[in-house]
């Protein structure tokens, strides 16, 4: 399917947010996947994702995650001063400032002819967290999670009790949460944490453990796993087929 891309500013209550989209090149509408970045925003490895996403016949939604500490179309480097920069950002938004971008992007999408009313998130490393938090908003119909951090460690921040490991009984719609066993990022007794909260809950939500890094659906740099990438590109795609019919 042959796609097009835009860009819009849209208004939230903490700034202007710039969000890519990615959008099939033909008449009707299509469900949204909202696609949350790494700490570095919009990448060509991002752009591509987003791509690959929006031409299976979705409308996918790239926003800045970072908007409010960055001008707009901040791209940072993959290498230690966007590293660091990154991850500065990353302890310094609340986690209730992601809750109200979600919802402007909620709201953006549903405003638009192309857009159907269902909505599902996605997002790779910060982005997977910021996928499952996405969830916590009733209007998010499924979440795929692609090696999230700092859900086990509660380490981001936010107002008592509202982390997003204690409040996963709010979320609705369906997860499907990946990680990368060799990942140090989310060790095995955080994934451990995760996954028993879950099923604590009876959350419904699928698992999968594979055998690979940290960011190994970034294609660029040593930690890439193609197969792997393709394995889950064609595993999302058939996640948000079903749960956004």
């Amino acid at each position: 399917m042959i796609i097009t891309k835009e860009v819009h500013d849209i208004e939230t209550p903490t700034g202007t947010m710039r969000t890519y989209v990615y959008r099939p090149d033909a008449p009707g509408q299509f469900a949204s996947i909202i696609f949350y970045s790494e700490i570095f925003q919009q990448t060509a490895p991002i752009a591509r994702s987003a791509a690959i996403l929006a031409g299976h016949g979705f409308v996918v939604l790239v926003p800045e995650v970072f908007h409010e500490l960055n001008p707009l179309g901040t791209v940072l480097e993959y290498d230690d001063v966007g590293k660091d920069k990154g991850n500065a950002d990353k302890f310094a938004k609340p986690l209730e400032q992601h809750d109200s971008d979600t919802q402007a992007l909620i709201d953006f999408a549903r405003s638009q002819a192309y857009c159907s009313c269902k909505v599902g998130a996605m997002g790779v490393c910060i982005g997977g967290h910021l996928a499952y938090r996405a969830a916590l908003n009733p209007d998010i119909s499924g979440a795929f999670c692609l090696y999230p951090t700092d859900i086990h460690s509660n380490t981001l921040p936010c107002e008592p009790e509202n982390d997003s490991l204690t409040r996963s009984g709010d979320i609705n719609g369906e997860l499907v949460l990946v990680f990368g066993k060799q990942d140090p990022h989310v060790s095995k007794a955080g994934r451990k944490v995760i996954y028993h909260k879950l099923e604590q809950l009876d959350a419904n939500f699928s698992w999968l453990e594979v055998n690979a890094q940290h960011a190994f659906m970034r294609d660029e740099g040593e930690r890439y796993d193609a197969a792997l990438a393709l394995q889950m590109y064609l595993q999302a795609v058939s996640f948000f087929q079903r749960t956004l019919k």
